[in-house]
């Protein structure tokens, strides 16, 4: 609850949900039955806020007393749009254009209450190691990315033992005592495939959602 009133994520997506469920935030789910459709000409870096934008413009005809928090995810290469993929060739062939080189990941987020609305968007920067088609292969056939922008999903892909987070995110995290969150969201080393060399900018963003951004302004509703 948010000053008494009551906190919807309007998301499927189990990362966002589990991003807000581990900072303390109590909230329900409820997914906006909208066609995730952006003017073709709108800019790749415009995308993420546009359709955050048009999901929360579903819940404007029904103003209960509530927050609603509405967010997108896209993958950017060379101001190209990565969707999730298709099939099995389609994650490949997204993942060997990534190997080797430094992509956009933008989230797009709107807060909408019925008296009040924010937007914005969160950049990270994701550098990808050198990958051979033995690694996609078997990266793909062990996640299954299929339900992933991009066809890979952070969690997965980092070296054990590093901490992906920003500076503003670890001072976050201890802020709210929640230090363990990024080793907790990350599988095992033996369940991980390295694919990722370096994440500049929020590792939250990449996993779906600049939660301590989105904290952070809900605190100030």
């Amino acid at each position: 609850m948010i000053h008494s009133r009551p906190l919807v994520l309007a998301s499927s997506s189990p990362r966002r949900q589990y991003l807000m469920k581990a900072t303390g935030l109590q909230f329900t789910v409820a997914k906006p039955e909208v066609e995730e459709v952006y003017p073709a000409h709108l800019p790749a870096s415009e995308v993420a806020r546009y359709l955050a934008s048009l999901k929360a413009a579903y819940f404007r005809p029904h103003p209960e007393d509530r927050i609603v928090v509405t967010a997108d995810t896209v993958v950017i290469l060379d101001d190209t749009i990565l969707n999730k993929p298709t099939d099995r060739q389609d994650a490949m062939d997204m993942l060997s254009r990534l190997a080797g080189r430094t992509h956009k990941v933008m989230t797009g987020v709107t807060i909408t209450s019925a008296d009040k609305e924010e937007s914005f968007d969160e950049t990270t920067y994701v550098t990808f190691e050198e990958l051979d088609q033995r690694q996609i292969e078997q990266y793909i056939d062990t996640f299954q990315p299929f339900d992933k922008a991009g066809a890979y999903g952070a969690q997965d892909s980092l070296p054990p033992g590093v901490n992906p987070c920003s500076a503003e995110e670890i001072a976050f995290l201890k802020e709210i005592g929640k230090l363990s969150l990024v080793e907790d969201s990350q599988p095992a080393s033996g369940e991980r495939i390295v694919i990722i060399r370096a994440i500049e900018g929020s590792y939250f963003n990449v996993m779906g959602l600049p939660v301590h951004k989105v904290y952070q302004r809900l605190m100030r509703w």
